[in-house]
């Protein structure tokens, strides 16, 4: 087999086992509701807000006032 014919299959490989790499992170609110994301939120937005996908794919913005705790699900 050549190399050229090893490429996709490699490339392919690799982008799957990136793909599980992704810490699942849990966002609780000071009101106690709980967001299970798919990734570490994104927390440097210049208004102060917390920005996360969930695990539904819904896209979340929340006030960082709001947020109580952010820890990885075990």
């Amino acid at each position: 087999m050549s190399m050229k014919n090893l490429g996709l299959p490699l490339v392919a490989l690799t982008f799957l086992v990136l793909a599980g790499c992704a810490t699942q992170t849990v966002v609780t609110l000071q009101n106690g509701t709980q967001y299970l994301t798919k990734d570490q939120p994104k927390t440097n937005t210049a208004d102060g807000f917390y920005e996360f996908v969930d695990i539904a794919g819904k896209h979340v913005r929340v006030k960082a006032s709001d947020v109580a705790t952010v820890r990885k699900e075990n």
